[in-house]
């Protein structure tokens, strides 16, 4: 008895405990559900984007083309932040969580730009030069949606990623979660960027962006219902921040005087003793 007892792990350590009682395939089914839910409302509240601007808010073609590729950009751009945010501060799950919630605001927020009239400029007749502009207030309502897209898109996109790998301890584990990850992120933009952009082009603006809605809700409320089993590394700093405290320092101190004496200095291989050590210069070398 006393030998089986030894064998048992040991649960002292809080991450230890942690551990064994989380992560595995049992987190896969919410991982990938969620993340299918969240590409579904992202796809389907931005691959149309720039058609709505023309109809819906009388934009000029190649403006709508323009703020459509600036907003293709930046949720691009997006996660390469929302990874710094996660490794260097608040790890991946506090992240997560709240970029699906800000996800779920945006597209709340976009469908109320299509179902709430005076959030847009009146109904003008296409290709006619007499179409009212929309308001400076009604741009900064949409806008203000859409930036919202890419700071969901940003804090999610590729830590739910980061998290779903760290759920499992052999590599050909997380090498299936990650094919798996990867199929269920473009059949979401397959189907978003045709079912959605269909109903809404066809049927109702109103009703693609609620359906939106819908799959962003239902993401959320399965990637919380997995919560007790996730595993949540906690962050381990970011080789940004190091980056960039470099370049903060070195700002600060650009007009500091350097001096040319050698007992100010300790560097080389034997420090401020080594006589074949040279003072620094103003040169990079």
């Amino acid at each position: 008895m006393r030998a089986v007892e030894s064998e048992q792990p040991r649960l002292g350590d809080p991450d230890e405990a942690q551990q064994v009682r989380t992560g595995g395939w049992i987190t896969f089914p919410f991982i990938l559900v969620s993340n299918l839910g969240l590409g579904l409302a992202l796809s389907g509240a931005t691959a149309n984007l720039i058609v709505y601007l023309v109809k819906e808010y009388n934009v000029k073609a190649i403006d709508a083309a323009q703020i459509g590729n600036i907003v293709s950009g930046s949720i691009s751009l997006a996660p390469v932040v929302g990874a710094i945010v996660s490794d260097a501060f608040f790890g991946c799950y506090p992240v997560i969580v709240s970029s699906y919630i800000i996800s779920l605001l945006a597209v709340v927020l976009m469908t109320l730009t299509a179902a709430v009239p005076s959030l847009r400029p009146p109904p003008c007749a296409f290709g006619s030069d007499a179409c009212e502009a929309p308001s400076a207030g009604q741009m900064a309502f949409l806008f203000t949606a859409v930036a919202l897209l890419a700071v969901g898109a940003g804090g999610s996109r590729f830590n739910i990623l980061a998290m779903g790998g760290s759920q499992f301890d052999k590599v050909r584990d997380q090498g299936i979660f990650f094919d798996w990850y990867f199929i269920v992120l473009y059949v979401s933009a397959v189907v978003g960027a045709t079912v959605l952009v269909f109903v809404e082009d066809s049927v109702s603006w109103t009703l693609g962006y609620a359906l939106c809605i819908v799959a962003n809700a239902v993401a959320v409320v399965v990637l919380l219902l997995g919560t007790k089993y996730y595993r949540r590394p906690a962050a381990e700093g970011s080789p940004f921040t190091g980056m960039a405290r470099v370049v903060v320092a070195a700002f600060k101190k650009w007009n500091v005087k350097v001096s040319q004496q050698n007992p100010s200095y300790y560097y080389g291989s034997g420090g401020n003793d080594d006589p074949n050590s040279d003072a620094p210069t103003q040169s990079l070398r």
